[in-house]
């Protein structure tokens, strides 16, 4: 789809704005072309001494009164477009936020998140814009054109008319080249612009780590050349921009000495009265407009099909998960894992190869194994962030894929190993998948997860903010944080990504414990590197390298003597070096 056609389905749907706007600019043309006819009619009754007194001053209140109601057809007419043209805005970012919240993982991995934001507030500006300012400038320079023109040519003289637009057509063809450049520098600076904003995103959103490694020098460097390369690609286009002016100024003076030249010889002739000859001059200057309005409309269009072009994209992306599930509700049942097998995208070996299980509903599975058995690429698989090349994923006799993905994810409740906080209250925080729920229950998750003690030190207790990703908790708290709103959720199913990494031996005995009361009756999958996490799982697996290697509880795989008993005794170890 072309950005023509675009902003045709949107004018089309919003016809009755653009129509309204339509009126009032025609009758703000038809009355800029009537008054240099009546002023070229008082010049001419004035230098015949037939204008005079109470005559002249009634044509000059006409005069004022059709100056007062441009004034306000034109304040009416931007109204209703800029109303019209932003809808467009919230339409495209409303498109694009949707899709964006429906990807998966696998889209991210190639794009920047601060070029995703880029998209939604420069791209679709420029796209507003062309929607809004270029479609009426567009309709009121060609309508001024049309009417001037005709006023110049059948209300004055034709022969003067067509003398004075010799150099129009140069002109249009100056146009048309200056356009074409504008349209790639306009593309580049948004480009340039892209690049900037991911960087400065990046580094906010890392600016511990940054200050941490004394990296600040290095990436205010970054920092400037990226901005000095968005600057310097803005300047380009509007270099190009600027060639417009030149361009409509060159014409217009061409066409006003072509103007006195030839009119004046008419008027010398007596085939042209100085009436006549004032009108046609304001006529011309009246052409400024429309010139003007040519080449802002080419820019904004040219801007806007830039934009369209890095939007377009996006918009049209295959979902790497489709959503094509009808089943609206999760009814639990046993959760089945039949031959599956995954490779991530550009990866030889596979992540997961032929793994299998079974996990009747309201027990608990523990999966361990070495970094990058597997563990997390399986959580992933159930909460369809990714979908499995090979053998299926059941729950309750239906594929996954059977389920919308409303169903599904409401059904289910995830604690990452990075667990992300939003920018806002402790408690809003915890509450999020149930923001109706009393304080009361919100505390009492907290503590379940071990983690109200803490928020009460807090200056605020729990309306104390969190800032952006919860940077004012520690990694501890905010994983937590997170276990407690997942519990809260209390979704039959619970997964657990190595969700007690940052949380102490103690911490996580206290936590581990109020589970076992909190998880009864709800299906729970604790993936981890501690096996302490999965001692009182009714069924352990063990991945190495995408396979499952071991299965069972923990007795079972303790006397197996394999990779997980040797990791327990290590652990145990450890431990007791620890507490020594």
């Amino acid at each position: 789809m072309s950005l023509y056609r675009l902003i045709g389905q949107f004018l089309r749907r919003h016809s009755s704005a653009y129509a309204a706007s339509g009126l009032m600019l025609f009758g703000i043309a038809m009355l800029i072309v009537w008054i240099p006819r009546q002023i070229g009619r008082l010049v001419d009754g004035l230098v015949s001494n037939r204008l005079a007194g109470s005559a002249l001053l009634v044509q000059l209140a006409w005069l004022v009164a059709a100056g007062v109601i441009v004034y306000f057809l034109r304040v009416g007419w931007r109204l209703k477009l800029y109303a019209a043209a932003y809808r467009l805005g919230v339409e495209l970012r409303e498109r694009l936020y949707a899709r964006l919240a429906l990807q998966g993982p696998r889209f991210y991995q190639d794009r920047r998140t601060g070029n995703l934001m880029a998209l939604a507030t420069n791209d679709i500006d420029a796209m507003e814009m062309a929607a809004g300012e270029a479609m009426l400038a567009g309709f009121d320079g060609s309508l001024t054109l049309v009417l001037v023109v005709a006023m110049m040519s059948l209300g004055v003289d034709g022969r003067l008319a067509a003398c004075a637009l010799l150099p129009f057509p140069l002109m249009a063809l100056s146009f048309w080249w200056i356009s074409r450049h504008v349209h790639e520098a306009s593309r580049l600076a948004l480009e340039r612009f892209g690049v900037l904003n991911d960087h400065v995103q990046e580094t906010l959103a890392g600016v511990r780590t940054v200050r941490a490694l004394g990296l600040q020098a290095r990436s205010e460097a970054q920092f400037s050349i990226l901005a000095g390369d968005a600057a310097s690609a803005s300047l380009d286009a509007q270099r190009w921009e600027a060639a417009y002016e030149p361009a409509v100024g060159f014409t217009l003076a061409t066409a006003t000495a072509l103007t006195l030249g030839v009119g004046g010889w008419l008027v010398w002739q007596g085939q042209l009265t100085v009436g006549q000859l004032t009108s046609f001059s304001l006529y011309l200057g009246q052409l400024i407009w429309p010139m003007f309005a040519a080449g802002w409309v080419l820019s904004l269009l040219e801007r806007g099909k830039a934009g369209w072009g890095r939007l377009q994209p996006v918009l049209q992306e295959p979902l790497s998960v489709d959503d094509h599930g009808t089943v609206p509700q999760v009814t639990p049942g046993p959760l089945v894992v039949q031959g599956v097998r995954f490779s991530y995208p550009g990866q030889q070996r596979p992540a997961l190869d032929g793994v299998s299980l079974r996990l009747q509903p309201g027990h608990t599975l523990g999966l361990v194994g070495p970094t990058g058995a597997g563990k997390s690429t399986l959580l992933r698989l159930l909460l369809r962030h990714h979908a499995p090349g090979a053998g299926s994923v059941q729950w309750n006799g239906r594929d996954l894929q059977d389920y919308t993905l409303g169903a599904l994810r409401g059904a289910i409740a995830w604690v990452p190993q990075e667990a992300f906080l939003f920018s806002a209250s402790v408690a809003d925080n915890i509450a999020l998948a149930r923001p109706g729920a009393s304080r009361e229950e919100v505390e009492q998750a907290a503590r379940l997860a071990a983690v109200h003690d803490d928020i009460l030190r807090l200056p605020r207790g729990y309306d104390t903010p969190v800032g952006e990703r919860g940077v004012t908790l520690s990694g501890g708290q905010r994983q937590r944080v997170a276990i407690a709103r997942a519990l809260l959720a209390d979704a039959p199913l619970l997964l657990l990504d190595d969700a007690l990494s940052a949380v102490d031996t103690e911490t996580e005995a206290r936590i581990l414990s109020h589970l076992r009361e909190a998880r009864v009756g709800r299906t729970v999958i604790i993936a981890g590197h501690r096996l302490s996490t999965v001692v009182d799982a009714d069924q352990t697996i063990v991945l190495r390298e995408g396979h499952v290697a071991e299965q069972g509880n923990h007795a079972a795989l303790v006397a197996a003597n394999g990779w997980y008993a040797r990791q327990w005794r290590y652990q145990q170890l450890e431990a007791s070096l620890d507490a020594a």
